[in-house]
């Protein structure tokens, strides 16, 4: 029986606001699309629609949360998590001292 080799998935890769700006500048000058850009710089097509999409939003153009809101709700939702663990270490704590004091 033939296998097929598995591809490895290509790593994961972060690319810094300056970095994203300066591509969403190249897209945006005349004669340019996000493919075009995205093959030059080997990106994906999607990252670089992606990108210029968030930028339209946070430049006011479009409706949505913009790159500080979205931040700041991952932020949140950590902390939310963290206390959420928290309540539950007390709960189970309090269940714990309540059985030995009996």
């Amino acid at each position: 029986m033939v296998t097929m080799a598995k591809k490895k998935p290509r790593q994961r890769r972060s690319f810094t606001r300056e970095f994203k700006a300066e591509v969403v500048g190249l897209v945006r000058q005349p004669g340019n699309t996000a493919a075009s850009v995205a093959r030059e710089l080997e990106l994906t097509e999607t990252a670089v629609r992606k990108w210029v999409a968030q930028a339209d939003v946070d430049e006011g153009r479009r409706e949505g949360l913009t790159t500080d809101e979205r931040e700041e709700l991952a932020q949140l939702r950590r902390e939310n998590r963290r206390l959420q663990q928290d309540v539950e270490i007390l709960k189970r704590a309090t269940a714990f001292f309540a059985k030995e004091t009996r």
